[in-house]
């Protein structure tokens, strides 16, 4: 496997991204979406683009705006943005190498891709990753603060250990999306994975999203695992029935 770490103008200005490719010619391009205030170099991620590269497909992962080697402040960032980052990064596919036939985006990232993947005409997959049904659900992450934010403008809250200013303008973004249209309408092979003992984002999220899809669809339950996908064994079991399942569609 070849990795090359590359930029890209984003929504914010640059966004740090790897693009893991395999010995030989790649025979399709993937691009993964990260988690919630996670980045591009999270285990989980690495492990399933290995995976990936080992079958032929190349993988562009990039961190968002205001996260990880990005630039951007993430308390200007929201779900929008988001989007826009992805579109950001297929065109930089398309213009330098092939756009991706194959998505795959975990926990918030799993609902960026479902809500991008309909305006992206060579996408022939999706695979999400723990990702709930609605984008709204991240709120439940910081609902102590909830208030303070909508009535001051923002506060700071810990995330994964971590403090992140979040701004009113983040909350009133983020509903303003809904999902079940756009998985409804997605037009593409989908593949719902999700640990049924997920506590962040509980395992009736995959239930809705899988409800909401049209076929081919399928379910991948990643019994044992976290959300996070903690532990090499779950990223790379992921990683592996992605590649073979995406084979039959890209």
């Amino acid at each position: 496997m070849r990795s090359e770490k590359i930029r890209f103008k984003g929504t914010y200005g640059m966004l740090s991204a790897r693009l893991d490719q395999p010995d030989d010619i790649p025979r399709n391009y993937a691009l993964f979406a990260h988690c919630f205030t996670c980045t591009k170099d999270i285990l989980a991620a690495a492990h399933i683009c290995t995976e990936l590269t080992s079958h032929g497909i190349a993988v562009l992962r990039f961190d968002f705006s205001g996260l990880g080697n990005s630039e951007g402040d993430f308390a200007n960032t929201n779900f929008s943005s988001n989007i826009a980052d992805l579109i950001a990064a297929v065109e930089w596919l398309r213009s330098n190498h092939r756009p991706p036939s194959l998505l795959i985006g975990h926990s918030l990232g799993g609902a960026a891709v479902l809500a991008t993947a309909s305006d992206i005409p060579e996408a022939k997959a999706v695979a999400t990753i723990g990702a709930p049904a609605e984008p709204s659900h991240v709120i439940k992450n910081f609902t102590k603060d909830y208030e303070r934010i909508a009535s001051e403008g923002e506060a700071e809250v810990y995330l994964a250990g971590r403090p992140f200013r979040i701004k009113k303008q983040f909350l009133d973004d983020i509903e303003t999306h809904r999902l079940r249209q756009r998985i409804a309408q997605l037009g593409r092979a989908l593949l719902v994975c999700h640990s049924p003992i997920d506590d962040t984002v509980g395992i009736e999220n995959a239930s809705e999203i899988f409800a909401a899809a049209k076929h081919p669809k399928s379910f991948l339950s990643l019994d044992g695992a976290d959300h996070l996908l903690r532990g090499n064994e779950a990223a790379i079991y992921t990683g592996r029935v992605i590649a073979a399942w995406a084979s039959r569609y890209i």
